[in-house]
C-alpha cells in the first residue's frame, strides 16, 4: 500500500492521523512492533477519528489471498519467537507481506543464535566478535531483488538494515533513503537513517521525502549532532502544530535539555512525562543520569524500584539500576548491572559508556578502553564516549592519544567547556602553552561550568613569568566565583588572592595588596601568608605613595585576549 505524502505545514491533522492508523496496521502485520508503537503513541495524542473518517483496512491482492494461511499460521510462529519456523511455512509464498516476513524471520534467527552464543561463551566486552551467520545469504538475495526493482518499502528497510549490519554504511544510507521515499511513514527506516548521518553536512546532502514525518526526523537528528536550539525550536513547531499531547515529544525535548545539562529543565520533564505515562520505562536512563549529577540518592532509589516492579528486564531498568549503585559508590555491583543490561541489547550506547565510567572508577583502565570503544562503533557521534577515552589516557600518561580523543570529543560539543579544558591540558602537557592558552580563553568566553578554565590560564601565565596576564586572569576567576552565587568544592580563591597580594605589592599598590592580604586571612591555608604580606606592606606604607596611573598601565604584548579589569572591583565582592 502507497503513503500519501502530507507536506510539513500540518494544515489537516485528520488526514495525517489516518495516515498513523493505516501504517500502524501494516507495521504490526510485519513484526515491527517498534514503529508501531512510535506511530501509536503519535496517534493517541491527536484527537480521536469520527466513525466514518476511520480508515479501511489495507487492500488484499490474490497473492495476499493465496498466501493468506501460510502467513497466518508463520506470523504465528513469529510472534513466539520461533523464526525457523516461520521462515519455513513462508518458503516459496509470492506475496510481498509474505516475502518480507519470511526474510525477516531469517534476519531475527540469525540475531538470536548470535546473541546467544554471545551470552553463553563470552563477556559483554566481547560482543563485536560473534556475527549473524544469515547476513551474506540475506544480501545477496535482497540485492537480486533490488536490482531487479521488487522490493517494497517494508523490504528496502531490511536490505538496508543487513547492510550496516555487514558495515557497508554508504550503501546502507542509499538504501533507507530509498525505503523512506517509498513507504514514507515508516519510522523505523528514518531512524537507522539517522544512525548512519556523521553530521550536517551529509544530512544536508540527502534527498528526503517531503512528508510531515521529516519534520520529526529533523528533530530527532539536531539533537543527536548537538544542535540543541535548532532541535528545541522543531518540536515546539510540532507542538504548536497540533502534538502537544505527544510523550514521545516531551520525552525528546527532556533529552536535549539534558544534552546541554540544563538539568533542573530536564528534571521538570521528566517528572511530567511520569504523571502522564507513570509506567512509561523509555528513557528512563537518561532521567537517572539526571538524578545521579544531583546526587538525588532518594528519588534515584525511588526510580530503580518502580521500574524493577514494572520490568527488571528492560535495559534502561538495569541502567538505572546501575546508576543507583554508582551513586552509592558500589562500582562493582554498578558495573555488573550495566553488563546485565548489554546481554540484553548489546546496541545499548549509554550502558557502554556508563560501564566505561564505572571501569575507570575501579582503575580498571583496559576495560574502560574497551567499553568506551564499543560505545563508539554504536554511535560514532557519543562525545561521552571520546572524552571517556581521553581521560582514561590521561591517567595512563599517553598525553598524545588524550589530545586526538578530546579533539574528537571537542568536535561533537564545540561549546563545551569540559572539552576545552581537557584540550587545553593536554596541549600543556605537549608544551603547546600558545594552544593551551586559546583552549582555556576559549572556555571560560563560551560558559565555564566547572569554573576551572580561567584558574588554569592564570597559572599557566604565572609559570610563564607573564604576571600582568596572571593577574588579570585570577582577577576575572575570583568574580567568576563570587558572582555564581555558591562556593565550588575546587575554588581555589585563596590562591588567586595570594598572587594578586604579592602582584600587587611589587607593583607597589600597596592598598590593593593590602586587601587581597586580608581576604587571605579568611582563609586557612593562606592565612600565614596573608598575615606575613601585611606586616610587609605596613613597613613600607609610609614611605612610598601608591602610583594608582599604574593601574591602567598597558599590559604585556602577549596574545591571549584578557579582559582589563581593575583591581579595585575586588571591593565588591564578599567570599
Amino acid at each position: 500500500m502507497k503513503m500519501a505524502a502530507l507536506c510539513g505545514d500540518f494544515a489537516e491533522l485528520v488526514p495525517l492521523k489516518k495516515q498513523l492508523i493505516s501504517v500502524i496496521t501494516l507495521c504490526k502485520e510485519r513484526g515491527l512492533l517498534h514503529s508501531a508503537k512510535w506511530a501509536s503513541e503519535l496517534a493517541f495524542a491527536l484527537d480521536p477519528l469520527p466513525k466514518d473518517e476511520v480508515p479501511p483496512a489495507p487492500d488484499f491482492t490474490e497473492e495476499d489471498a493465496q498466501d493468506l494461511d501460510a502467513l497466518m499460521l508463520a506470523k504465528s510462529y513469529f510472534d513466539l519467537k520461533e523464526y525457523d519456523r516461520a521462515a519455513y511455512f513462508l518458503k516459496g509464498c509470492c506475496s510481498q507481506k509474505a516475502y518480507f516476513l519470511y526474510m525477516y524471520s531469517r534476519y531475527l534467527s540469525g540475531e538470536k543464535k548470535k546473541d546467544d552464543e554471545t551470552v553463553d561463551s563470552l563477556g559483554p566486552l566481547e560482543k563485536g566478535q560473534v556475527r549473524n551467520e544469515a547476513l551474506r545469504e540475506l544480501r545477496v538475495e535482497l540485492s537480486k531483488k533490488h536490482i531487479a526493482g521488487e522490493l517494497d518499502g517494508f523490504t528496502l528497510y531490511l536490505y538496508g538494515v543487513v547492510l550496516r549490519k555487514l558495515d557497508l554504511l554508504k550503501e546502507a544510507v542509499e538504501v533507507f533513503v530509498e525505503a523512506i521515499h517509498a513507504l514514507p511513514l515508516h519510522w523505523g527506516a528514518w531512524l537507522e537513517l539517522s544512525n548512519l548521518v556523521t553530521n550536517i553536512e551529509m544530512l544536508k546532502s540527502l534527498s528526503l521525502p517531503d512528508c510531515w514525518i521529516r519534520d520529526f526526523f529533523m528533530a530527532h537528528m539536531y539533537t543527536e549532532l548537538q544542535m540543541i536550539k535548532e532541535a528545541l525550536q522543531k518540536y515546539q513547531n510540532l507542538i504548536e502544530a497540533g502534538f502537544s499531547k505527544s510523550t514521545y515529544i516531551i520525552s525528546q525535548i527532556a533529552v536535549a535539555y539534558h544534552n546541554i545539562r540544563d538539568i533542573d529543565q530536564a528534571l521538570a520533564l521528566f517528572n511530567e512525562l511520569r504523571d502522564q505515562d507513570p509506567y512509561r520505562i523509555d528513557n528512563m536512563d537518561t532521567f537517572s543520569n539526571l538524578l545521579y549529577v544531583k546526587s538525588m540518592k532518594p528519588e534515584l532509589s525511588y526510580l530503580a524500584h518502580n521500574l524493577v516492579e514494572i520490568d527488571k528486564y528492560r535495559v534502561e531498568t538495569c541502567c538505572v539500576i546501575g546508576n543507583y549503585y554508582s551513586l552509592r559508590s558500589q562500582h562493582e555491583k554498578a558495573a555488573l548491572y550495566f553488563q546485565r543490561a548489554l546481554k540484553l541489547n548489546p546496541r545499548c550506547l549509554g550502558a557502554w559508556t556508563l560501564m566505561g565510567h564505572e571501569y575507570m572508577e575501579m582503575k580498571n583502565t583496559s576495560a574502560a578502553i574497551q567499553a568506551y570503544r564499543h560505545a563508539i562503533e554504536v554511535n560514532k557521534r557519543d562525545y561521552r564516549a571520546w572524552y571517556g577515552l581521553g581521560q582514561t589516557y590521561e591517567i595512563l600518561k599517553m598525553p598524545f592519544y588524550c589530545l586526538y580523543y578530546y579533539r574528537k570529543a571537542h568536535q561533537l560539543r564545540p561549546n563545551d567547556s569540559r572539552m576545552l579544558v581537557a584540550l587545553g591540558e593536554s596541549y600543556e602537557k605537549l608544551s603547546q602553552q600558545v594552544e593551551a592558552k586559546k583552549c582555556y580563553w576559549r572556555a571560560y568566553s563560551v560558559g565555564d561550568v566547572e569554573k576551572m578554565a580561567l584558574l588554569k590560564l592564570a597559572k599557566l601565565h604565572e609559570q610563564l613569568n607573564e604576571s600582568d596576564d596572571a593577574a588579570q586572569c585570577y582577577m576575572l576567576y575570583i568574580q567568576d566565583i563570587f558572582s555564581c552565587g555558591e562556593q565550588l568544592e575546587h575554588a581555589e580563591v585563596s590562591t588567586a588572592l595570594r598572587y594578586l597580594g604579592q602582584y600587587y605589592f611589587k607593583n607597589k599598590l600597596y592598598d590593593e595588596a593590602s586587601l587581597c592580604a586580608q581576604r587571605c586571612c579568611d582563609y586557612n591555608d593562606a592565612r600565614e601568608e596573608g598575615k606575613a604580606l601585611l606586616r610587609q606592606i605596613s613597613q613600607v606604607r609610609d614611605q612610598i605613595e601608591t602610583p594608582s596611573a599604574d593601574l591602567f598601565a598597558p599590559l604585556s604584548n602577549n596574545n591571549t585576549p584578557v579582559r582589563r579589569v581593575s583591581p579595585l572591583n575586588l571591593i565588591s565582592f564578599t567570599p
